[in-house]
């Protein structure tokens, strides 16, 4: 059986936008469906934390945002891997954090090297690797969490950015890439998150993607 690490931000978290929302189910959540949709061929790691960056710190947060940090700890702890799928880069265009898509695609490149560097330093099989852009900001009346992101016309400008440059550093750095904006769309309530139907729309559109990088 393959085994897959996805590793994330709150919408692989399965955030609820509705204010006080509960979790989304785990199998609404895009890593539960791809599970469902291996029908036993691959073994699933959901890791998803609300507010995760690529590289970037975000001083105010009670635990560890820094993807970056902490991933060599996952990747250890959950090897041996055959894919690795990482959906990160909202939480980067916060005005306070990085604030910028292009930066945040760089930061994507570094986890990358992570990646490959760690397991070569083992000497273990270095996985498949694909990437995720994150889907579009979408408006909102929540001002909190319009305001943590600068305001809608400067996240949504930000985020249209994303599939551009994650595309662009995918083809640099040849690994598989997929834009969750063209199957999922973010809900009003607050803008950022995605209702159970649009996260496990992720999960189930990278089916084939990921069947083919793992030969199944």
């Amino acid at each position: 059986m393959k085994s897959i690490l996805c590793f994330g931000d709150s919408l692989t978290f399965g955030a609820n936008p509705q204010p006080d929302g509960a979790r989304h189910a785990h199998e609404d959540r895009w890593p539960g469906a791809l599970e469902a949709a291996m029908v036993g061929k691959a073994r699933v790691i959901a890791e998803g934390l609300g507010g995760r960056t690529t590289v970037y710190d975000d001083w105010g947060a009670n635990a560890d945002r820094n993807g970056a940090r902490i991933l060599p700890t996952l990747l250890a702890s959950h090897a041996p891997l055959d894919l690795i799928v990482i959906m990160l880069g909202t939480n980067d265009i916060k005005p306070s954090v990085c604030g910028s898509a292009r930066e945040a695609s760089f930061g994507m490149r570094r986890l990358i090297q992570i990646v490959r560097g760690h397991f070569a330093s083992v000497g273990e099989p270095i996985p498949k690797i694909l990437i995720v852009s994150p889907p579009l900001v979408c408006a909102s009346d929540n001002a909190d969490m319009m305001g943590h992101f600068g305001g809608y016309e400067y996240a949504r400008g930000q985020s249209l950015q994303f599939g551009e440059h994650y595309r662009r550093r995918a083809d640099e750095e040849g690994v598989a890439y997929f834009d969750a904006a063209s199957v999922a769309v973010a809900d009003p309530a607050d803008g950022v998150h995605l209702d159970a139907a649009n996260t496990k729309a992720i999960g189930a559109a990278i089916v084939p993607l990921v069947t083919s990088l793992l030969d199944l």
